[in-house]
């Protein structure tokens, strides 16, 4: 049965790999992203996946966009929080700013988003809401407090609103990628790529549809009796 899902950050990256993941299990996708227009529009004409724009840290854009998204194509039933930004620096140098963007973002476009789709999930009687974390939420990072925490933060707020939705047919699960072979992981020195791979004891980086696998088990009738639970996909890097 195909239900309508929503990936934020679902243009890019993991994001790109989970909302074709989900297309091709039959659902009706929506991508949402927050800036690069150009990138939206290329991605939805080659994908057909239906794109929509609004800031996951918003909250009154997060509930005006799953309202939106429902009236055109039906409540939202599968909710995957992608979306996320970093604004790296050590303490010393980090501004309440990035602290608080990155906090907004990350950790508060989760419940943004829950907040928008969760009730009505617990009203049908079925939900998915899949959170993306990272192994440095679990394992902590040099220069990353700000995204540590809200990654972090992810893991709890999975195990507690899980609690909240179990009796009513809907999973909150999370999955903490390591290093992904994505744009931004391309964007690393290649001398600091050699040691990130040395750690990781598989000896390669990841692909963004090992993540995508993840969520789409997750979102699965086969996934009905996980919830709470934190798949970490890091070829070993971090055992947790």
């Amino acid at each position: 049965m195909g239900r309508v899902a929503i990936v934020t950050g679902g243009t890019r990256g993991i994001g790109e790999a989970i909302s074709l993941r989900l297309k091709k299990m039959g659902h009706t996708v929506v991508a949402n992203y927050a800036g690069n227009d150009a990138k939206a529009q290329e991605f939805a004409d080659r994908t057909g996946i239906a794109t929509y724009k609004w800031d996951v840290g918003d909250y009154d854009a997060c509930m005006e966009g799953c309202a939106q998204v429902a009236a055109d194509l039906g409540d939202v039933d599968i909710v995957v929080n992608n979306a996320g930004i970093t604004r790296d620096g050590t303490l010393h140098r980090m501004s309440f700013d990035d602290w608080n963007e990155v906090m907004r973002v990350n950790l508060g476009g989760c419940f943004n988003m829950a907040k928008a789709c969760f009730p009505g999930m617990r009203e049908r009687g079925w939900g998915r809401i899949i959170n993306i974390g990272s192994i440095n939420g679990q394992a902590g990072q040099y220069g990353q407090v700000n995204y540590a925490a809200a990654k972090s933060g992810i893991h709890g707020f999975t195990k507690a609103l899980a609690q909240e939705g179990a009796k009513y047919g809907v999973t909150v699960n999370a999955i903490a990628p390591g290093y992904i072979d994505t744009d931004m992981v391309a964007a690393v020195p290649e001398a600091v790529l050699e040691k990130i791979i040395a750690k990781i004891p598989v000896g390669r980086l990841g692909q963004a549809d090992e993540i995508a696998r993840g969520v789409g088990f997750f979102a699965s009738e086969n996934g009905a009796f996980v919830t709470g639970s934190t798949m970490s996909i890091n070829g070993g890097q971090h055992m947790y």
